[in-house]
Order: structure tokens, then sequence, then C-alpha cells
């Protein structure tokens, strides 16, 4: 099923959002684009926005019969979905399983290794600025969230990661690390944006293989094979839980 798109209101680094004939919903486009290091480096293959609508679709899905309020609505075909509209929080929100990228750059921790518990970290949403990190008392300061709201949004990511770790064990995947973003729709805080390979690195449980961004980011192989991988893994999931 298409759906006739309205007014681009929005074009991210692989996302366009677009009104609809509804105020409150937006249409979310998933595109072929892949980027990393800030832009620095960037791409377009075929089918790459396919597949991070795939997951993206599935954890939304997934997460609100978990009981994690979402943005999401409705698929409408292969790369395009229906979500709420919100209004979004400039903040990325970061939670590690293990140390990889850019924590391992910046903090004495050795690749791979263990955080028991997930460490939770913040950063600012703004490309000008460089996405800089921002502790509790900053993001009061500027008032993005209440002290409550903080309390509530590290809650829900620490609940996001468990219910998405242990599927992830299931399928034989380590979730080391992802980012997500929330935003408000009536006053309540909804989980929004998206959720895929390239928000997310994940690491095979016997071999340590990336099948995320990073395998594009460092040139560790064919990321189009790693993402299908990954969404094929979900569709047999799909397929051995289906009643």
């Amino acid at each position: 099923m298409k759906m006739q798109t309205g007014e681009l209101l929005y074009k991210g680094k692989a996302k366009s959002i677009y009104r609809t004939e509804k105020d409150d919903e937006l249409l979310a486009v998933f595109r072929d684009d892949i980027t990393a290091f800030n832009g620095e480096k960037k791409d377009e293959f075929a089918g790459k926005g396919e597949y991070n609508f795939a997951a993206s679709a599935f954890f939304f899905d997934f997460l609100e019969k978990n009981g994690v309020k979402t943005h999401y609505l409705r698929a409408v075909d292969e790369r395009s979905m229906v979500v709420s509209k919100l209004d979004m929080i400039p903040l990325e929100v970061i939670a590690r399983n293990r140390a990889a990228g850019s924590i391992v750059k910046k903090f004495p921790f050795k690749e791979g290794q263990i955080l028991n518990p997930p460490v939770i970290s913040t950063d600012y949403k703004d490309d000008e600025r460089g996405d800089p990190p921002i502790n509790d008392d900053l993001v009061v300061a500027l008032c993005l969230l209440t002290p409550d709201e903080l309390m509530n949004v590290r809650e829900t990511t620490l609940k996001i990661n468990r219910i998405l770790s242990d599927f992830f064990e299931e399928l034989g995947l380590i979730l080391v690390d992802f980012k997500i973003e929330f935003g408000r729709k009536d006053g309540i805080i909804v989980l929004g944006d998206e959720i895929s390979m390239d928000s997310m690195r994940l690491w095979d449980r016997e071999t340590m293989e990336s099948f995320d961004k990073d395998v594009y980011r460092y040139d560790k192989g064919d990321f189009m094979s790693a993402y299908a991988r990954v969404v094929e893994k979900i569709n047999q999931w799909k397929d051995s839980h289906m009643e």
C-alpha cells in the first residue's frame, strides 16, 4: 500500500519525515543513505533503507508489546511507517553493555570490556556543536527534561536494554550498545526516531564479528550482508514464535 506524502519536514542522515493528512501523524521514510564520522564518510546502497525499516518496525512493535511506549503506529510499505508526531527532545541516550567505540577512545576501558551495570550516557543533539556529552545538571538547566523525566528516561532506557539484550541473546548476538531518542506526546515521554543496525552495535556471541554500522564505518567487509543477516535472524525468530 502506497501513501501519498505531504510536505517534507525534515531530512536526516538516513530518514525523511513528511506531513500526512492527519496533524498528529507523520510519515517516516527510510532512505538508502549511510554516513559515518559525522558525515565525513557517506554512501548510498540500494535496499539499505528496507533493512533499517524492517528492524525498526519490528523492534517498535516488540517493545510496545513489552510495555514501552513508542511513536510507531503502522507500516505503509517496505521502507515507510506512520508515526505519532512528537515534540522531540534534543538528546541522544546511549546504553552500553560493553566498551566499544568512543568510550574506549576517551576512557581507559578495553575493547569489549563488560560494563556491569550498564552505562547510560547522554549527548546533546546539535550538529554544529558536535553532539557534545551532557550531564544531568545541564539537561535540567537547559529545561530539556525535569528531574522526574530524567529518571523516567533512564529507567525506560534500562528496560529497553533488558528487553533487547534478552532478545538478541536468543539470536546468538550480543547487544554491545545502542542509541535512542525520545519525544513528548501529550506530556508523556515516548520513544521515537529509530532502532536499527545504524544505531546499535551487535556482535556475534561466538566470533565477535560485527553485524552493525561498524562494518561500514571501519571497512570490515560487506555491511549490507551484515544488515541482511540481522533481518534474517529477526524473521526466523518471528516465524518460530508465530502462534
